[in-house]
């Protein structure tokens, strides 16, 4: 995928020299992450603690897998597979058994045919292997439906009060908690929306028409009701996957924006400055409640919009540097890296101690 100053190379299919290494170094960190996170519960979990810690790091695996065809950036493809393994989603799923997340945790590896294994003039395998995920989940769940094995209700598909989780996830969480809440837990906490927005930027310059329709196909799928004896939920693990690569071009892109990305920049920059005001201000109408029997998702709101201006400020610092013509990849990536690094971390462990 190409950057949006034109100057990024394009990701290639071979691994170039070190590759192995990074891959050890991102295998290591996502299962010691998932042990961290789970690590408390453990008892709670009893045998299948080893399922819930494997879904998350073959889920992580998978996405960083998948992406190095295009994204060349390690921090990029990193990311990108820590928000798939780790994000709201994937995590949602323990609410349910920790066995709803093997199937999710299979479908980047399932996309790998089609992301490697194309030929350029076998352009008519493209469409079969772009297919393979979705045959597989159905024959799967054809299959588990003799038996009774739902490790995921039918009844529960996307809706409109699931976009709470894309303006404040932790919020979404906190409703889930007391017995309210959405269906099902959508989002990719904050800052990464920033490098979403750049990422899709980049996809629609690019003209990647494939990755949109798989996207749109998934997201109107998880929209449906049960189709084929699938559960609406699983569908949605495609365009979760499909958007945190775009996570991950994204950040590969604000590590190499220069002078002519100004206007995307600036755009990001405010974006992610109205939803810091906006998430804030709901903070204070939660937190004049009576007796402050809100304060919880105050609170919550209020870390939303202290993260929503923590990734305006990441993005502001590089359209400052863009428009001095200063690349200094090295600072840019210390400060992309703490602001997602920070979001992920905390997020997660919150999700986690808040569903078990």
């Amino acid at each position: 995928m190409v950057t949006p100053c034109g100057k990024g190379q394009v990701g290639r299919s071979a691994w170039p020299k070190g590759e192995l290494a990074k891959f050890v170094a991102a295998c290591a960190i996502y299962l010691l992450f998932a042990f961290y996170l789970y690590e408390p519960h453990f008892r709670r979990l009893d045998d299948l603690r080893n399922i819930v810690v494997a879904n998350l790091a073959f889920a992580a695996i998978g996405c960083y897998v998948i992406t190095r065809r295009w994204v060349w950036s390690f921090t990029g493809s990193f990311f990108a597979g820590a928000l798939y393994g780790f994000g709201p989603y994937t995590l949602g799923l323990i609410r349910y058994h920790p066995a709803a997340g093997v199937l999710v945790a299979a479908v980047p590896w399932l996309f790998a045919p089609a992301v490697f294994g194309l030929a350029r003039r076998r352009t008519w395998l493209k469409i079969p292997l772009a297919a393979l995920p979705f045959l597989v989940i159905v024959l799967l769940f054809q299959i588990t439906c003799k038996w009774r094995l739902f490790a995921v209700p039918n009844q529960i598909r996307l809706g409109v009060d699931d976009l709470l989780g894309l303006l404040a996830p932790l919020v979404a969480i906190g409703h889930v908690r007391t017995g309210g809440g959405p269906g099902m837990l959508v989002g990719f906490y904050h800052v990464p929306l920033a490098a979403l927005v750049v990422g899709l930027s980049m996809l629609l310059a690019a003209r990647r028409i494939g990755i949109i329709t798989v996207a749109l196909i998934a997201i109107a799928l998880s929209t449906c009701r049960v189709f084929l004896e699938v559960s609406p939920v699983i569908w949605l693990s495609i365009a979760v996957l499909c958007c945190s690569g775009l996570v991950g071009a994204g950040v590969q892109g604000l590590l190499l924006a220069g002078r002519s990305d100004r206007g995307l920049l600036i755009f990001t920059t405010i974006i992610m400055a109205l939803l810091a005001i906006v998430t804030l201000s709901l903070a204070t109408k939660y937190f004049q409640t009576f007796l402050g029997l809100a304060w919880g998702p105050a609170r919550h709101f209020t870390q939303a919009g202290e993260m929503f201006a923590l990734g305006a400020a990441a993005v502001g610092l590089i359209f400052v540097m863009a428009r001095l013509q200063l690349r200094a990849v090295p600072i840019r990536l210390i400060v992309l890296c703490m602001a997602l690094g920070l979001d992920v971390f905390f997020g997660a462990r919150f999700i986690i101690d808040a569903l078990l």
